[in-house]
């Protein structure tokens, strides 16, 4: 069995680890390209979202590599996420592309419901292995996580472009690398000092915005058009509604790591805008909006893929939070069809919008 799954950000990384811990012959599918996307729009249903299109491109470039299994997440409610899984198995199958199914639902009481699911993939290992695999592949997630958080923090404030990216690949590349709890350990602190190495301008004005929406197009950089890069180089410093290692955390551990932040803190926050599951993250973007709007920041962009119900329920509702606490909120639905160029403008545009506002507040409050 050699198994595979879709690219989802650095989430490879983590799944990867859980995987050859438990010694599964593991095919990575290459980055999601233009490539990618265009072999999901040839085989894939016109008016699907974008995300079905790139997990079917990641998985026929993995076929190619030699892989036969699949592993991918499920979903419930009204998101048509839930049936991906499915609708992509058979479209591979009808392209002469068959390959074995292994849909990882969030489980709904307990963990054991996942780990049956791990038994399928890990034969004959051991739950205890298992087990300690989910923990190695965990700690991998939240070690990216960090090293992302820094990168926000950091790329606005470099002294050379580009110093931030070398560094974030470096640091990416050695928590990947490490085969071992020891060697993770020893990863995360070189990892630590090669972004704390970069060099910095100070006093340099920052603008901060917080990125809200979709899971999938708020972590696959190539679905937003690397949205959280292109604003730290226009100086502005990003902060994400969700992380791998949160969502991991919400919906596979039960919450199980203490001290990170919840959806079901956003949700709260969504009352009395929206005070019902929608499907997808459409609650928690709501709620998000309302937390960074209390916590200070300049500004919010949503994004999302086009034809997302979730997101487009939680759009609606949007431009009342956003006068309610006198925050600007940029919408941007991305498809095949968005430009860079175009997204570019569009950025541009906001941070200055924000960067004189925040003058104007200043020199009030001076």
């Amino acid at each position: 069995m050699r198994v595979t799954f879709p690219h989802m950000g650095n989430l490879y990384i983590p799944l990867k680890a859980m995987l050859n811990y438990l010694e599964v012959d593991v095919v990575v599918p290459p980055p999601s390209s233009k490539k990618t996307l265009n072999l999901g729009v040839k085989h894939g249903p016109e008016f699907a979202c974008m995300p079905l299109k790139l997990n079917l491109g990641n998985f026929i470039e993995a076929r190619e590599m030699g892989a036969d299994t699949i592993i991918m997440a499920g979903g419930c409610g009204p998101c048509r996420f839930g049936y991906y899984a499915q609708i992509e198995h058979a479209i591979l199958k009808d392209i002469g592309c068959d390959m074995q199914l292994i849909v990882l639902e969030p489980p709904e009481k307990n963990i054991s419901e996942l780990i049956v699911k791990m038994k399928k993939i890990t034969g004959s290992r051991s739950w205890w292995q298992v087990i300690q695999a989910i923990r190695f592949g965990y700690q991998k997630a939240l070690a990216v996580d960090e090293m992302e958080k820094t990168a926000f923090q950091v790329r606005p404030r470099e002294a050379k472009p580009g110093a931030t990216d070398r560094a974030f690949s470096e640091a990416l590349t050695l928590i990947d690398n490490a085969a071992s709890q020891v060697e993770l350990a020893e990863a995360r602190k070189k990892a630590d000092t090669i972004m704390a190495g970069v060099a910095r301008k100070h006093g340099a004005p920052v603008v901060r915005i917080a990125v809200i929406g979709e899971i999938y197009t708020l972590l696959e950089p190539f679905s937003n058009h690397r949205l959280e890069r292109h604003l730290g180089l226009l100086g502005v410093e990003v902060d994400r509604s969700i992380y791998l290692s949160e969502w991991v955390n919400d919906h596979l551990l039960f919450g199980l790591v203490k001290n990170l932040r919840s959806s079901k803190d956003a949700c709260a926050s969504a009352s009395p805008y929206l005070c019902h599951f929608v499907g997808g993250h459409g609650q928690e973007t709501v709620g998000s909006a309302v937390n960074y709007a209390l916590a200070g920041y300049d500004g919010i962009i949503q994004v999302y893929p086009f034809t997302c119900m979730p997101e487009i329920v939680a759009q609606s509702i949007l431009p009342g939070v956003g006068s309610d606490y006198d925050i600007p909120i940029l919408t941007l639905i991305m498809d095949e069809h968005t430009g860079e160029a175009g997204l570019q403008t569009r950025l541009e545009a906001f941070i200055d919008l924000l960067a004189r506002r925040k003058e104007t507040r200043e020199a009030v409050n001076r």
